[in-house]
């Protein structure tokens, strides 16, 4: 994911300072057109402070440019073209929903009301109904269809579906992917629900108490990584070639996940299968404590 000739977002040793802790240490990335970003990490990781960062909201250190504009600098510029829901998507309670599209065809100008309500129908959420009276899940699918319905290249949605049950978030990224995703704008996107949104990415973030441990195409990990599944027999010899993690996979099935083709005569002990980006994870950003190694 590093080094496109066309990329939305350019990072290079960028980091964040709150007093003495260091939130963001040293990163280094692009986020080229036309992906869908996991931006992936335990809470404290840095994911927020990273989005903020990205549209101007909060200082860094390093070079970052967003859609080629310095977000400090040029933050007004940039949200013409840049869209950004936070954490908890917060919309007047007191509006009707048609009131917000009015009063955002006058405050962006590349809303489109048309579009705005076209995304709505897709939805539960009708044009008369004030925010107060609708569930937090019809608040958040309002909310996307007011940002979606912005002419924009990039979406930054720090933890979109928070607080969400499954139906609420399946029915967010089906419309996300179906009515905004199209081969040109980049979508960031930090969750801690991995298993739910692989499915939908193209690319990994991966951060690990403010450090960048992995920059990836999903296509790259399964080139990168080795996952072997093998018999419980074996299983001292495959933790003797020191692979990244090891895990049950099933009732006396194990597996073990190596960075890189491991030697021949450890990868015929097992038999490969696809990387999970959640056991990668784990082996990625885990305590030493919480090693998964139990056997």
């Amino acid at each position: 994911m590093n080094g496109p000739d066309e990329a939305l977002v350019r990072a290079s040793a960028l980091s964040v300072h709150y007093g003495a802790k260091r939130a963001l240490d040293d990163l280094s990335f692009s986020v080229p057109k036309g992906r869908v970003v996991g931006l992936l990490g335990h809470n404290g990781a840095g994911k927020t402070t990273l989005l903020k960062a990205l549209v101007g909201l909060t200082p860094a250190q390093g070079a970052l440019q967003v859609l080629g504009l310095n977000p400090r600098r040029e933050r007004v510029a940039l949200l013409q073209s840049a869209c950004y829901i936070p954490d908890v998507a917060i919309l007047p309670r007191w509006a009707r929903v048609g009131d917000l599209i009015t009063l955002m065809t006058g405050l962006h100008p590349r809303f489109s009301a048309e579009r705005a309500r076209a995304l709505l129908r897709r939805t539960s959420v009708g044009l008369g109904d004030k925010v107060g009276t609708l569930s937090k899940g019809m608040v958040v699918q309002a909310h996307l269809a007011l940002i979606a319905a912005i002419d924009a290249r990039l979406m930054i949605l720090d933890e979109p579906t928070l607080g969400l049950d499954l139906l609420s978030r399946k029915a967010f990224y089906e419309m996300l992917i179906d009515e905004w995703c199209d081969g040109e704008r980049s979508v960031i996107i930090s969750t801690h629900q991995v298993e739910e949104i692989e499915s939908l990415l193209s690319d990994v973030l991966m951060l690990n108490e403010g450090r960048l441990v992995l920059a990836i195409s999903l296509e790259d990990i399964e080139r990168r990584f080795v996952a072997l599944s093998h018999d419980a027999a074996v299983a001292e010899q495959m933790a003797a070639a020191h692979p990244l993690l090891r895990y049950r996979t099933g009732p006396g099935a194990s597996a073990a996940l190596f960075d890189g083709e491991p030697p021949p005569q450890v990868q015929a002990l097992g038999r490969r299968m696809r990387p999970s980006l959640v056991d990668l994870f784990v082996a990625l950003t885990r305590k030493p404590e919480l090693d998964r190694t139990h056997f």
